[in-house]
């Protein structure tokens, strides 16, 4: 973790307030390399390129800008638990746009980190994605963070029309946003789609799990990446086609007649280091992915 934001983030810098050679002073200025943030962000190689300093100058200005940014008090795992931590971007969420699905992941998807959703065909995991590229884009205090999304497509054709869609039904998915907040914001103008060549045949795996004595035979479905990319993960998801919604009670007891025979689905959290295993039922609607009230567990 680096130091401070405001302190890292600056956008100019007094750089003959740090402890460094006149010579690398002067060659930093000259490269137009204005904050700290931008020389942790390169590498030595191209530091030497910019500034045209030796190998062992740039070794000293990387280890002074280090310890420069270094004075962040130590950080427990109680303290971030507790939700206590100093540092902003480990307490921030993304929104699912979805209240119900924002509780069961702790108030949405953790900006720090890798999250993993990962499920058989027809789960879910597109439009999860596409909600979650519509969500970034609203106001942080609406649970966005006024931002864009890139979307490596690794399918055939991108799902424009679904996207469309969704961009169109956004007043009515999040009733919780003004109309005029919504309406300002340019959708379509702020996600980037790439196409790719398929990385992995397939996201998940059959294994089966037999008792030799009952005769029993249990079928999971498993991620496919195994041990080794799980590790690279903050956190998992699993979702999953269940059943038909046959009766979608609200909590006064009345029937929503709307959900009846909607494919049910879950949301499971496989695991994260902040949250329990449990799980979502949610459904996905003309307007977006709507999690279940009364399912969480």
């Amino acid at each position: 973790m680096a130091g401070p934001s405001g302190q890292l983030g600056r956008l100019s810098m007094d750089w003959d307030q740090l402890d460094l050679n006149p010579k690398v002073v002067a060659a930093v200025k000259k490269a137009n390399i204005q904050s700290m943030k931008e020389i942790l962000n390169l590498s030595g190689p191209d530091l030497q390129r910019l500034t045209k300093l030796s190998s062992r100058d740039v070794q000293y200005l990387c280890k002074t800008v280090a310890v420069a940014i270094k004075n962040d008090p130590i950080v427990t795992a109680l303290q971030i638990y507790n939700g206590q931590c100093p540092f902003p971007t480990q307490n921030q969420r993304l929104s699912m746009s979805c209240p119900i699905l924002d509780v069961l992941l702790g108030g949405g998807i953790p900006l720090m980190g890798i999250t993993e959703i990962v499920g058989e065909s027809s789960a879910g995991k597109t439009q999860i994605c596409l909600q979650l590229c519509l969500s970034v884009q609203f106001p942080c205090s609406y649970g966005g963070r006024e931002s864009g999304a890139v979307y490596i497509c690794t399918e055939d054709t991108f799902p424009n029309k679904r996207l469309q869609q969704l961009i169109a039904y956004q007043p009515t998915l999040r009733a919780d946003v003004p109309v005029d907040v919504v309406n300002k914001i340019k959708f379509g103008n702020s996600i980037f789609i790439e196409h790719v060549a398929d990385v992995v045949a397939d996201a998940v795996s059959d294994s089966h799990l037999c008792h030799s004595q009952l005769g029993l035979c249990d079928r999971r479905v498993l991620p496919a990446l195994g041990l080794t990319w799980s590790n690279q993960l903050l956190m998992r998801l699993m979702v999953s086609r269940t059943q038909i919604c046959l009766e979608d009670k609200h909590s006064d007891g009345k029937v929503c007649a709307s959900n009846i025979g909607t494919v049910l689905r879950r949301m499971e959290i496989i695991f994260a280091p902040h949250l329990p295993q449990s799980f979502s039922n949610y459904i996905i609607k003309k307007e977006g992915v709507k999690g279940i009230k009364g399912t969480e567990v």
